[in-house]
C-alpha cells in the first residue's frame, strides 16, 4: 500500500481499508496484477478527475486527419486538370489527405483506362508533395485513389 500520510508496505485488506477509513479517504487498486496488488489511499473522485482530464488532453494533441475530395471526369480537359491538380497541391500543402476520383456516368465506363492514366499522371505530378496510399480502384462507377501528404521537416 502506498499514498500521502501512508507508511509504504504490505498490508492485509482489511487492516487497508480500516486506515483509509481513518484518514477520510478511499482505497483504490493502482496495479491489480502486480505481486502483492498495488492499492493506494487517495481521494477516488479526484482521482476520475484528473485522468479524465489527461484523456481530454491527450484527445486534443492527437492530429484530426481531414480528406478533401477531386473529382475528374474520365476525358478531363488540361485546363480543368491543372485547376484541380492546383487545388490538391494546396490541400496537401495544409496537411490534408486527398481522394481524387475519376466518375464515370452512363457508357463512358468504357475508358477506365483514361481514368487510371489521368489518376496516375496526377500522382506522378504531386510526388514531391505526397505519397500515394492507394493505387487507382474501380468501385462501381468511381475510380478512387488516396494520397497522404509526406511528413514536413521541422
Amino acid at each position: 500500500m502506498v499514498g500521502d500520510n501512508v507508511e509504504v508496505g504490505v498490508y492485509p485488506i482489511r487492516k487497508a481499508l480500516d486506515k483509509a477509513e481513518e484518514i477520510g479517504l478511499d482505497l483504490v487498486e493502482i496495479s491489480p496484477k502486480a505481486k502483492p496488488p498495488v492499492c493506494k489511499i487517495i481521494d477516488y473522485k479526484k482521482f476520475l478527475y484528473e485522468q479524465k482530464k489527461r484523456e481530454k488532453a491527450m484527445k486534443a494533441k492527437a492530429s484530426k486527419v481531414v480528406v478533401k475530395e477531386i473529382r475528374f471526369g474520365p476525358q478531363t480537359d488540361d485546363h480543368d486538370y491543372d485547376f484541380k491538380k492546383r487545388h490538391a497541391e494546396k490541400f496537401l500543402k495544409e496537411g490534408a489527405k486527398l481522394k481524387a476520383y475519376v466518375f464515370f456516368k452512363g457508357r463512358s465506363i468504357v475508358y477506365k483506362d483514361q481514368g487510371e492514366i489521368l489518376l496516375l499522371k496526377l500522382a506522378s505530378e504531386l510526388e514531391d508533395i505526397g505519397k500515394v496510399e492507394q493505387m487507382p480502384k474501380l468501385e462501381g462507377k468511381r475510380m478512387t485513389m488516396f494520397i497522404a501528404p509526406k511528413a514536413s521537416k521541422k
